[in-house]
C-alpha cells in the first residue's frame, strides 16, 4: 500500500505532468498520499436551487438557474473587466469578472440555459456575483449533494483546469483506486476507546460525506489521529532523551539552606515552592533537565532561577543564565549581584559591550571553575566561552531563541549536558505548550507575590487625553513616576518616530514642572542606558518610550503606564508592556489610548485587557484571534503544519491524544508490543523521524 501512495502525482489519471508540475510547485503536492491528505475547507449544498428574487446580500453561496442576455466588456486591454446580466423569471443580477475578463468571453452563450453558483453581494444597492461559477445545464453528469466538497486551489492552478472541482474530479479517481488498498494506520483498541471510525471510510467521508453525521465523524477520525501522532513522536523522543542523557546530581544543599534562612527578605509563593520542588525532582533524578517555566512578568521566576543555580553550585558545578537583550541581562545582573556578596559567589556579566580585558578575565576564571555564575547575552554561545563545568543553564524569554541555540548551550559540556531551565513571561496557552514545547516539561507559576495588587486598566479614546494627564498627574503627585508607550512598527518607521516626537513635545508642554525621559531603538546603546538610568534614580518622572522598555527595567515606583495607539499592539505585546508597572506594592494603573474607529479584533483586545489580568486567559483569547502560526516563536515549528486539526478549536482533543499518548509509552516505551505494531511502523515512517531506537534502555 505505501508504494501505492509514494506514486508521483503526475501518474493519476487526469493530472500528467503539466498539472502535476503545478501542484508540486503550489501545493508541495509530490505523490498520492500528498493529495490525499488536501481536505475540503468547506462543502457546499448543490441541491438547492434559489430564485433571484429570495437573494440577499447575507446569503453565503447559493445556486440559480438562469440565461445570460447580454455582457460588454470595460476598461483598458490591461485592467479588462467583464460584466453580465443573468435573468430568470423572477428578476435580473449583475455578474462582473475582473481577471480572465478575455477567456470567460470566449466562453459564454448569450440565450443558453446556466447554473450559477455564487455569494452574492451588494454594489450600488444593486445585487451582483463576482467570480461566479458557470455551468451549462445537462453538461455536469454528477450526482449533486448537499455537502459537495470545496478545495483550496491558486491561479495557477485554475489556468490548468485544477479549480475546486477539478481536484474534486480527480480525488474521486484517486479514492476509487486507493480506498480497496488503503490500510489501518491505528490500532484496534484506539478506535475503540474513542468510538472511531476506520481509516477507509474516514477518508472517503471527509472528501465526499454521506452526512453531516459522517463527516463529523470523519473529522474527528482524522484530527485525533494528526494530533496523536505529534504527541506520540515528541514523548518518544523525550522518552529517549531522558534514557540517554545523564545529569548532574544534585545532592548537597548547604548554601541554599543559608540563603532561605538568613537572606531571602519575603516569603516564597505556594507557587514558587511548588516549582523549586518539581525542579528539584528532575535535578535529583540522576537525567537531564528540560524544563519551560512559565509565569507572568513579575510573578518571582528570576529568585527561583537563582534557587536552582545555588543547587549547581553547592554540588561543584558552575551556572550561567542568558538573555535576549542587553538591558534585560544587566538587570539580572543587578538584581543577583547583592545575594551573591551575601554568599561570597563569584558573579559577572557578559554581553556584546563587555571589554576586551574584562572578557579574558571572565574567559580565564570560567575555565578554572572559580567563576561561578555568569550572566549574559547571545555572548555566552560564543566558541570560545568554556566552562569548566557547567551545570545547569537558565535561558530566559526563550521565544526569542531558537532550538539550535539552546542545543548550543547543551554542548558546553562534554559527556553529561547541564540541566536546562527555560523561562518565558508570554504566558503559552495550553496547546501551543503541549505541541510546540512538548519535548520539556512545564512549570507554572500562577500566582504573584505577596502585596501585589492586580494591575487596574482602562481604554479611553483620543478624546478623553485630557483626563489621561490629569490621571498621570495625580499619581505624580504622590512621589510616582509614568511610562508613556508608543509604536515603533519597521514598515511605519518614520511616521511613527514623528509621532514618537510629537507625543514627547506635548508631554513636556503638558508637564513643564516634570522632567521627561525619552527612549527609542534609534539611540544608541549608551543614550538607552543613559536615560533609563535617570529614570531608575527618579532623575525624571516621565518616560516616553517604544516597545524597547517591554524587557527593560525594574522600576517599583512607576504606577502608571499611558499605552498610545494601543490598538497597533497584539494582546501578548499588551500584556507585557502593562507588566512593567505594579512591580511594588502601590496601587497601579495601565491606560490604552485608542483612535475612536476600532475594528471588531481591536475591541475585543482592549475588552480583554480591560477585564483580566490573568495570562493564560490572555493568551487563549490571543490563540483564537491570531492562531497558531502567529504566536511568538511558534513559526518555526513544523507541528503546526497541521492538515485538518486546528490548535484553537480542539484542545480536548489534543489532550485526550496525549494523555493516551503518555499511557502507551508508560507501558511500553519501544512500542513492541503486538498491539502497537502499527504504532511503531507509522512512527518509523513520519517525516524527519530520527528515533534511535537503541538509546532506549
Amino acid at each position: 500500500m505505501s508504494n501505492f501512495l509514494d506514486s508521483k502525482i503526475e501518474f493519476l489519471k487526469g493530472i500528467g505532468p503539466q498539472k502535476g508540475s503545478v501542484l508540486n510547485k503550489d501545493m508541495a503536492i509530490f505523490t498520492f498520499g500528498d493529495f490525499l491528505e488536501i481536505f475540503p475547507f468547506r462543502y457546499d449544498d448543490r441541491t438547492t436551487f434559489y430564485k433571484i428574487n429570495e437573494l440577499r446580500s447575507d446569503m453565503n453561496n447559493v445556486q440559480i438557474k438562469g440565461k445570460i442576455v447580454n455582457f460588454s466588456k470595460n476598461g483598458t486591454t490591461h485592467q479588462q473587466r467583464l460584466n453580465a446580466i443573468f435573468k430568470d423569471e423572477t428578476g435580473v443580477v449583475d455578474l462582473i469578472w475582473f481577471q480572465g475578463a478575455q477567456w470567460v468571453a470566449k466562453n459564454i452563450v448569450i440565450g443558453q440555459e446556466y447554473i450559477l453558483f455564487g455569494k452574492p453581494s451588494v454594489f450600488g444597492n444593486k445585487l451582483n456575483f463576482a467570480h461566479p461559477e458557470l455551468e451549462k445545464i445537462g453538461e455536469n453528469k454528477e450526482v449533486q449533494t448537499k455537502l459537495s466538497p470545496v478545495y483550496h486551489t491558486s491561479e495557477s492552478m485554475k489556468r490548468v483546469f485544477l479549480d475546486s472541482k477539478g481536484v474534486s474530479r480527480a480525488m474521486k479517481e484517486l479514492l476509487s483506486q486507493a480506498i480497496p488498498k488503503l490500510e489501518e494506520t491505528l490500532p484496534e483498541y484506539l478506535l475503540a476507546t474513542f468510538g472511531l471510525i476506520g481509516k477507509k471510510e474516514a477518508l472517503a467521508n471527509i472528501h465526499f460525506p454521506s452526512d453531516e453525521k459522517l463527516l463529523q465523524k470523519a473529522q474527528t477520525r482524522i484530527k485525533f489521529e494528526e494530533l496523536f501522532y505529534i504527541q506520540l513522536k515528541m514523548l518518544l523522543e523525550k522518552g529517549i532523551h531522558r534514557a540517554s542523557s545523564p545529569g548532574l546530581v544534585v545532592r548537597n544543599l548547604q548554601t541554599l539552606r543559608k540563603f532561605y534562612e538568613t537572606i531571602l527578605p519575603f516569603d516564597l509563593t505556594n507557587a514558587q515552592k511548588k516549582v523549586i520542588r518539581e525542579i528539584r525532582t528532575d535535578v535529583g533524578s540522576g537525567k537531564q533537565m528540560n524544563r519551560l517555566l512559565q509565569g507572568d512578568v513579575g510573578s518571582g521566576k528570576t529568585i527561583v532561577a537563582f534557587i536552582c543555580m545555588l543547587m549547581a553550585l553547592d554540588n561543584g558545578a558552575q551556572a550561567c543564565i542568558m538573555a535576549p537583550t542587553e538591558i534585560l541581562a544587566e538587570q539580572h545582573f543587578q538584581g543577583l549581584f547583592e545575594y551573591c556578596q551575601k554568599l561570597d559567589i563569584k558573579l559577572k556579566l557578559l554581553t556584546g559591550s563587555s571589554k576586551k580585558k574584562e572578557r579574558a578575565e571572565i574567559h580565564t576564571a570560567l575555565e578554572d571553575g572559580s567563576l561561578q555564575i555568569l550572566v549574559g547575552t547571545h555572548a555566552l554561545l560564543e566558541d570560545k566561552v568554556k566552562f569548566k563545568n557547567l551545570g545547569i543553564c537558565v535561558i530566559d524569554e526563550q521565544h526569542r531563541f531558537g532550538v539550535a541555540q539552546r542545543a548550543r548551550l547543551w554542548n558546553k559540556k562534554e559527556h553529561i549536558p547541564p540541566h536546562i531551565l527555560v523561562m518565558t513571561a508570554t504566558p503559552i496557552p495550553r496547546t501551543l505548550a503541549m505541541t510546540v514545547y512538548g519535548d520539556l516539561e512545564v512549570s507554572v507559576i500562577d500566582e504573584l507575590p505577596a502585596g501585589r495588587k492586580p494591575i487596574k486598566t482602562v481604554h479611553k479614546y483620543e478624546t478623553s487625553r485630557l483626563r489621561v494627564y490629569g490621571m498621570i498627574e495625580e499619581e505624580i503627585k504622590k512621589g510616582h513616576q509614568a511610562y508613556v508607550v508608543f509604536p515603533l512598527i519597521e514598515e511605519s518607521e518614520k511616521i511613527d518616530l514623528k509621532n514618537l516626537m510629537d507625543g514627547y513635545h506635548d508631554i513636556v508642554r503638558n508637564f513643564p514642572n516634570y522632567h521627561v525621559s525619552i527612549v527609542h531603538g534609534k539611540l544608541s546603546p549608551s543614550e538607552k542606558e543613559s536615560e533609563m538610568a535617570r529614570f531608575v534614580r527618579k532623575e525624571t518622572q516621565i518616560m516616553v518610550a517604544t516597545t524597547v522598555i517591554e524587557v527593560g527595567v525594574n522600576v517599583p515606583n512607576a504606577t502608571i503606564m499611558v499605552i498610545e495607539n494601543a490598538e497597533r499592539f497584539g494582546l501578548a505585546q499588551l500584556h507585557q508592556l502593562r507588566g512593567r508597572v505594579g512591580r511594588g506594592g502601590n496601587q497601579s494603573f495601565c491606560v490604552l489610548v485608542t483612535g475612536n474607529k476600532l475594528s471588531q479584533d481591536g475591541k475585543v483586545r482592549m475588552e480583554t485587557l480591560v477585564r483580566t489580568t490573568d495570562g493564560f486567559e490572555i493568551a487563549d483569547v490571543d490563540l483564537k484571534l491570531r492562531g497558531p502560526g502567529d504566536m511568538s516563536g511558534t513559526k518555526q515549528s513544523g507541528v503546526l503544519e497541521l492538515k485538518l486539526a486546528s490548535l484553537v478549536f480542539d484542545g480536548a482533543i489534543l489532550k485526550e491524544a496525549r494523555a493516551m499518548a503518555e499511557k502507551i509509552l508508560s507501558k511500553d516505551l519501544k512500542l513492541q508490543h503486538p498491539a502497537n505494531a502499527i504504532l511503531y511502523k507509522q512512527i518509523s515512517k513520519m517525516k524527519g523521524n530520527k528515533v534511535d531506537w537503541g538509546a532506549i534502555s
